[in-house]
């Protein structure tokens, strides 16, 4: 158990600007990584290892992309006891995101909603961190998530994926291709069939480049929206086999505000996370398993607030679940309750 409960840092970091605290966190977290200070907030990892795209995790509880897109405090969050963390998302070249303000909490609904638009510091900077952290070499699995610049035209989308992976390749346990944030102007499209067909086929064209070279194969899943319908599901589910990916991320934000339309903040633009995406991000869930068969991985990730919740992602169809809102309404001890509640006996 933690030090310092996350009940009492609460109450400050609500009392600041959604995206202020955000990076007061991210900054504590840099600071005191991998020094005694981090018993302050940590938790013992819970052991339950579980192989998925014959990748040994070490439980079924990961850190969604989107929280820590630098990959700068990956041992700061690996103490929290998490099996697996995935940083990002990255683009080729820096960016600032979207005007600010682009973060909103909605607390009556346990929500978030954000348009940050993959602010990031570039490649560069991001594979410097990710090489400076030990969470590998401690038993945890790392994921990288990669994106488009907004700059780039969607017509070029395919390239920036492609730097994406020629940098992150080396460096990543497994690669996530992120199509489905509202925030990038188009980047939804790539969802479609002939689109994803073809981002699909160039980027496993360039991967298996990529394996010759380094030695190692290294599984790469697709993270995909809740707002989709099930003839798009199926579609996607095909073109996933088509290609042989190895996994899907189900799912990122919603655009939808139906649960959240009355409250304050509740019609800013951007993608809406926590508890109101719980149950479309399981339909969507449910419906890739029933076309993809029992053996294909998928990663579930959505309004999970509880170890209840995260074993409903489980009953849904996944092997593996993610965090992002519910750690920032629940705080660390939600990663060992998670991790003990899909704990196999």
């Amino acid at each position: 158990m933690s030090l310092l409960p996350y009940s009492l840092a609460r109450p400050f970091l609500f009392g600041l600007d959604p995206e202020t605290a955000h990076e007061l966190t991210l900054n504590t977290l840099a600071r005191v990584q991998r020094t005694p200070l981090a018993c302050l907030y940590g938790e013992r990892r819970v052991d339950d290892p579980v192989t998925v795209a014959g990748l040994r995790f070490p439980n079924r509880v990961g850190l969604a992309a989107g929280l820590d897109k630098n990959g700068r405090c990956i041992d700061g969050l690996a103490a929290m006891g998490f099996g697996f963390i995935e940083v990002g998302t990255v683009t080729p070249k820096p960016q600032p995101g979207n005007p600010k303000p682009r973060m909103f909490r909605l607390p009556e609904a346990g929500a978030l909603i954000n348009r940050l638009g993959f602010n990031n510091d570039g490649l560069e900077a991001f594979i410097a961190n990710v090489r400076s952290a030990r969470f590998r070499e401690q038993g945890g699995i790392l994921g990288l998530n990669i994106g488009k610049n907004a700059t780039t035209p969607i017509e070029r989308a395919v390239d920036d994926y492609l730097a994406s992976l020629d940098g992150v390749y080396p460096h990543a346990d497994y690669v996530t291709v992120n199509i489905s944030s509202p925030n990038t102007q188009n980047l939804r499209s790539l969802q479609s069939d002939e689109a994803l067909d073809a981002l699909l086929g160039a980027l496993q064209e360039r991967r298996a480049q990529l394996a010759a070279t380094h030695g190692r194969n290294v599984p790469m899943f697709v993270k995909i929206a809740p707002d989709l319908d099930d003839a798009q599901v199926g579609v996607i589910a095909a073109t996933l086999q088509k290609h042989r990916i190895d996994g899907v991320i189900a799912t990122n934000t919603t655009i939808a505000r139906d649960a959240v339309q009355h409250l304050p903040h509740g019609q800013e633009t951007g993608g809406l996370s926590g508890r109101p995406v719980f149950e479309a991000s399981n339909r969507v869930i449910r419906l890739l398993r029933a076309a993809l068969g029992p053996g294909f991985p998928i990663i579930g990730v959505g309004g999970v607030m509880s170890g209840e919740d995260a074993r409903a992602k489980v009953a849904a169809g996944a092997d593996l679940v993610q965090l992002y809102t519910g750690l920032i309404y629940r705080g660390p001890a939600l990663v060992r309750e998670a991790a003990l509640a899909l704990r196999r006996r």
